[in-house]
């Protein structure tokens, strides 16, 4: 089967070398991605972008919109990527960088990172974002739910704000990362609700093989299998990593558990074209 990774970084970033070196225990470098996934059949990932400066680790405040990938020197083919938005620098001159950036063929949606910067999804700051992405027709992806930082504030990471997004914006594709877990039912209630509202499965765990498999077989995900009964929107859910949070081949196997079979081509791969129009030359 094949499959694309809906959910990766590819950025030099701290907190993300420490946990492939601690943590999930992959090799976080340009080669560590393309072995990696070669061995686990992905044949497609897509990168959220994101910076940091020497002065702070992410969230960066003083990050230049839009953000991108700089783990290695170039991009890999098999990569494409969702650059990142930091409000703190969204005036027109950050507008102008994001428009030139939409126009590459490699970049494909928008990605907002809300609980890290405290703004949340409807404010008046991302909307000549929103306007963007109607404008290039590429989707927006919100980080939701638990943040990967201590310095994030959760209430704006909650996926209900993204209900009011997504109906004033009806022409826009949304998608919530990591289906805003802890808060999988509300997140399966706008998943149902809303036609232009989708789900990413990715850094439901963070670690490696043994701490997938010991979580998959527990209760630890007892509410996210509630969430996806409740939706039973399987056609509105992707499939991703959040690598380097968890090795590829092992976290494809953890999905394949939590999903039924019949579901597997469209949350493995066929989902991902629809959400991502602009991805389809790099399959052919």
């Amino acid at each position: 089967m094949k499959v694309i990774d809906a959910h990766i970084h590819f950025s030099y970033i701290k907190s993300f070398h420490h946990t492939a070196n601690e943590l999930s225990l992959v090799d976080y470098s340009f080669k560590g991605h393309q072995e990696e996934f070669e061995k686990a059949n992905v044949i497609l990932s897509i990168a959220m972008g994101l910076t940091e400066t020497d002065q702070m680790g992410f969230p960066d405040y003083e990050a230049k919109t839009p953000m991108g990938l700089d783990l290695a020197a170039n991009i890999p083919a098999n990569i494409v990527y969702c650059p990142g938005i930091n409000p703190y620098d969204v005036n027109q001159e950050a507008l102008d960088r994001l428009e030139l950036d939409l126009q590459k063929p490699n970049v494909v949606g928008i990605k907002i990172y809300l609980g890290y910067y405290p703004f949340y999804a409807y404010d008046q700051v991302y909307e000549p974002v929103y306007s963007l992405a109607a404008k290039y027709l590429v989707p927006v992806v919100f980080h939701t739910g638990d943040i990967y930082s201590e310095r994030g504030l959760l209430k704006y990471s909650h996926p209900l704000a993204i209900d009011e997004v997504a109906v004033k914006h009806r022409k826009v594709n949304f998608l919530m990362a990591h289906f805003g877990d802890p808060w999988t039912l509300t997140g399966a209630e706008i998943i149902y609700k809303n036609p232009n509202v989708y789900a990413d499965l990715s850094g439901l765990i963070v670690g490696p093989e043994k701490e997938l498999k010991k979580h998959s077989e527990g209760r630890f995900l007892d509410h996210l299998r509630h969430a996806l009964v409740f939706a039973d929107s399987y056609d509105k859910l992707l499939f991703g990593t959040d690598w380097p949070l968890a090795p590829v081949g092992t976290y494809i196997d953890f999905i394949k558990e939590l999903i039924p079979e019949e579901h597997h081509e469209d949350i493995f791969y066929n989902t991902a074209l629809k959400v991502y129009p602009k991805i389809k030359p790099f399959l052919s």
